[in-house]
């Protein structure tokens, strides 16, 4: 390798550090059951908070609450991945780098 793709390969891993920091800080948000849940994660997929509304708890059907809970995490771990993604790709030019998100 020449010096000139070192000093790239390096400004890029410098750059991709930089976003995987970034993400740890970026959040999204997503809700079921017409915002009765409402799940908050970070870019680097970790879930952290959890809101229920008291009026969706009914001791009666707790499978339905689990169903709401399960949809919004779901979706927000799909748009956590989702904006990684665009993240990194714009880091990286679209190409595909092994071990990135």
């Amino acid at each position: 390798m020449n010096k000139n793709m070192v000093r790239q390969a390096q400004q890029l891993q410098q750059r991709l550090i930089k976003m995987q920091e970034e993400l740890e800080h970026l959040t999204v948000e997503a809700s079921a059951g017409g915002g009765a849940v409402k799940v908050v994660a970070t870019g680097k997929q970790r879930v952290t908070s959890i809101k229920i509304d008291p009026a969706a708890v009914d001791p009666q059907d707790v499978s339905m609450l689990e169903d709401m809970v399960l949809a919004a995490v779901n979706e927000a771990m799909d748009k956590a991945g989702e904006m990684a993604n665009q993240k990194m790709s714009a880091v990286t030019g679209g190409m595909k780098i092994p071990g990135l998100m």
